[in-house]
């Protein structure tokens, strides 16, 4: 049996004017985490916000009494420079920090927004690095980027270098409302079989019409934004991700 389902919305929807309640409200209408968009206009060409905005919303969700546990902050960390931001965000009040494959093997290995550094980070370094924060860690991986590449960071026998969650990105990152593509569901798949236990997320187009697809394909984590924020009752959209999710398990 795989994991259980987590249905994370994603703030970038959300009512910015009134984004605190937003978060709460969302929590209370049945989500199990807040996913938190990340972008530095760098990685990806959009810009969103940064760990102080995730101070201000801290307080408004009560923070996860377990590992994955219901109101866990999913940073999805759509950055150039990872492994710069790790503290500033654990301080903020992140519980996962999702970093990209493409943007960890090449980054620095610097450890404030400030520090130069001459040497690189790698996948397996980053993760190191988050755990050390007391934060789990997820790894994110681009439409175009092979879901192999993968393998030998989630078969390492180093425990603390191996990631809680892999993202898999079902649009190219950047933009939200985007449709979703059905062509990535094989690396949820092949992921699923190779790793039975491993909390598997999508996120990109996730809504009532697509999560079926997304479910079949064995991810358990879902991501979705305009589906849930611009619903007439998103409690009952989330039930709905939730439940196809649950029946496939």
């Amino acid at each position: 049996m795989s994991p259980p389902a987590i249905i994370a919305p994603s703030i970038l929807s959300a009512d910015f004017a009134a984004l605190g309640k937003a978060c709460s409200d969302t929590i209370e209408q049945g989500a199990s985490w807040l996913h938190i968009d990340i972008m530095d206009g760098h990685f990806v060409p959009n810009m969103t916000f940064g760990a102080p905005v995730v101070t201000k919303i801290r307080p408004h969700v009560k923070r996860p009494s377990s590992a994955h546990g219901t109101g866990t902050f999913d940073c999805h960390m759509m950055i150039a420079e990872p492994k710069k931001w790790v503290k500033d965000f654990q301080e903020a009040g992140c519980d996962l920090y999702c970093f990209h494959y493409e943007a960890a093997i090449s980054s620095t290995a610097a450890e404030t927004p400030a520090d130069q550094s001459e040497s690189r980070t790698s996948p397996k370094d980053m993760i190191r690095y988050v755990h050390e924060q007391g934060m789990l860690a997820g790894i994110a991986i681009k439409p175009d980027t092979p879901v192999d590449v993968l393998w030998d960071i989630l078969d390492n026998q180093t425990q603390e270098e191996v990631p809680d969650m892999v993202l898999i990105m079902t649009v190219h990152p950047g933009f939200g409302g985007q449709k979703f593509m059905a062509s990535e569901l094989p690396k949820v798949a092949a992921l699923r079989q190779r790793y039975p236990n491993l909390n598997i997320e999508v996120d990109g187009g996730l809504s009532e019409a697509t999560i079926d697809q997304a479910a079949d394909a064995g991810a358990n984590v879902i991501v979705a934004g305009s589906a849930v924020f611009g619903a007439k009752d998103p409690a009952d959209v989330i039930a709905k991700l939730r439940d196809a999710v649950e029946k496939r398990r």
